[in-house]
């Protein structure tokens, strides 16, 4: 099975550059890895099983490419993350508090949080897109959580 490109993106380019994001940090860098990715896609000879398939296909590439992009010289040249959120409209404070909390987690953590939350993969999924094990994902989603959890309840334990 191989879609058309086009309309793969239509269906999927946020979801990959949402994750692309989430390792990059960068919207330039992370609108590279949404291009790449699909030319990636248009260049394959790859036949998939079925739609889900091509998604967790896409969304392992994005990862890769944007963890090499994290490994250039050019990464270092980047616009800083606090200059980027504030160019983001959230509906609430805390909203936005905690895409920042999410955005601060370790690479590992943030992209399993990512995959579970936002793009509603299972854990299983998850193994298999990251190439690791069910009981890998679930530690580092649990890390993940614990360190969402004590970063948001010091900010509000701050206010009080």
């Amino acid at each position: 099975m191989k879609l058309p490109v086009q309309e793969l993106m239509n269906m999927y380019k946020n979801n990959v550059y949402a994750v692309a994001f989430n390792i990059c940090k960068n919207a330039s860098d992370a609108e590279d890895v949404v291009q790449d990715t699909f030319l990636q896609y248009y260049m394959t000879h790859k036949n998939f099983d079925n739609e889900q398939h091509i998604r967790a296909w896409l969304l392992r590439v994005a990862i890769n490419k944007a963890k090499n992009i994290q490994s250039s010289f050019w990464h270092r040249n980047g616009m800083p993350l606090d200059n980027y959120i504030e160019t983001l409209s959230f509906e609430t404070p805390e909203t936005k508090e905690l895409f920042e909390e999410v955005m601060k987690l370790p690479e590992k953590y943030r992209v399993v949080v990512h995959l579970f939350y936002y793009e509603d993969y299972s854990i299983k999924e998850i193994a298999k897109i990251l190439r690791t094990t069910e009981s890998n994902i679930k530690v580092r989603l649990s890390r993940g959580r614990a360190k969402l959890k004590d970063a948001l309840k010091e900010g509000w334990e701050d206010e009080q």
